[in-house]
């Protein structure tokens, strides 16, 4: 029996630099207990902002959102961008009414600051939204609409149909691939058709400590004022690892959600190439831990998606990546095989020697071009299939 089902699975082995990625609340490294030994961990917001952040330089501004509680002062600039001329004032009050009034959302008034001047302040929302640039864009006709009425409760009473249908109805890349929550009206949630998982390394790793100083550049080295050894010091504590790092992508509901085949498509080559390439910035600026990845391997499944972390429960011993990619592998091949999930379609990217075993998955290996070019292609048409 064939299904109309499509999934994109991402499995990924990277070394990364020593660092801190993603530091708990005492600043360690995170970490977690999986097969009995202490992995190092990244977690899945870690790596889920970095990859949003990608999409800036991959898709137009107007297929993304922004997530803030800045809700009202996004949607005046927007308002304001249309018509300058709008006194400042009356544009707040008529974008909170739509907001609050019309789309039933939650604000409330900021935290006042020491020394704040006396000039209106924004409304902000209960709650971090993410809402799309098109559904602004939307928002903002309507606020200029209710200016115009010159009564904006009355208009934003009658249309309140309307403005909630365009913060319903979101056709942002991202928001559909992450998800909305809104506790106090699920008529505006948006599930998520992606999934990420945490990403924990392959072998056992204990943290290690920095031990750093900092030296005052005009301190002087004189009897008055002592040595002049460090103006400061401290310690960080960091890890280096192999990890192994997962998602998927359910591409059916993206589709039900973006209602555009060829927009689900270059969605999914976006969220492939962004979390394949983006990087955790916790402190890189102290250790410079950018790097990409050994292996990709990206599966189209038909059944349902695999994490195959699993594969990893027992540590994986030096060589890590050489190992990791037989034991990877060697997962993958035995739940196809038991289970019958062969992928409908395989991709294998990447470098060096101690990868070459993960060329068994798809034949051989591709560049990662030829893969998103693959993946698009593969996805629009099993689509345009399902729509027959």
């Amino acid at each position: 029996m064939t299904s109309n089902r499509t999934i994109i699975e991402i499995h990924i082995l990277q070394t990364t630099a020593p660092g801190n990625l993603n530091r708990d609340d005492t600043g360690s490294p995170k970490t977690v207990v999986y097969g009995g030994a202490t992995r190092a961990r990244v977690s899945s917001q870690a790596w889920k902002r970095p990859t949003r952040e990608m999409f800036r330089d991959l898709l137009d501004p107007k297929d993304l959102g922004i997530r803030t509680k800045r809700v009202v002062e996004v949607l005046v600039e927007h308002v304001l961008d249309k018509n300058p001329q709008l006194d400042h004032d009356v544009v707040i009050d008529a974008a909170g009414q739509v907001l609050k009034g019309g789309a039933g959302i939650k604000l409330a008034a900021p935290r006042a600051k020491k020394d704040a001047d006396n000039e209106k302040r924004f409304e902000q929302s209960t709650y971090l939204l993410f809402l799309g640039n098109r559904q602004y864009d939307k928002l903002s006709d309507i606020v200029l609409d209710a200016i115009e009425s010159g009564d904006v409760k009355a208009f934003v009473a009658k249309s309140k149909k309307d403005i909630k249908k365009i913060v319903a109805d979101d056709r942002s890349m991202d928001v559909a691939l992450f998800g909305r929550m809104v506790a106090d009206d699920t008529d505006l949630n948006v599930d998520a058709s992606a999934q990420v998982a945490h990403a924990i390394s392959v072998q056992a790793v204990d943290p290690e400590s920095d031990f750093f100083t900092a030296v005052d550049d005009v301190k002087q080295d004189s009897e008055e004022e002592g040595d002049s050894g460090a103006a400061m010091l401290g310690e960080v504590e960091f890890n280096a690892a192999t990890f192994y790092r997962y998602a998927n992508v359910d591409v059916n509901r993206l589709d039900d959600t973006l209602g555009d085949a060829d927009a689900t498509a270059k969605a999914v080559r976006s969220f492939v190439e962004a979390f394949s390439e983006s990087m955790p910035q916790g402190k890189i600026n102290s250790f410079a831990h950018g790097t990409l990845p050994e292996l990709i391997v990206v599966n189209v499944r038909d059944s349902q998606a695999v994490n195959l972390v699993g594969a990893f429960e027992r540590p994986v011993r030096p060589d890590y990546v050489e190992n990791a990619t037989k034991a990877l592998v060697t997962r993958q091949q035995e739940f196809d095989k038991v289970y019958g999930i062969a992928p409908v379609k395989t991709w294998v990217v990447r470098i060096g020697e101690d990868t070459k075993a993960a060329d068994s998955l798809a034949g051989g290996s591709s560049s990662m071009r030829e893969m998103l070019d693959g993946v698009q292609e593969l996805i629009s048409a099993r689509i345009a299939q399902e729509q027959e």
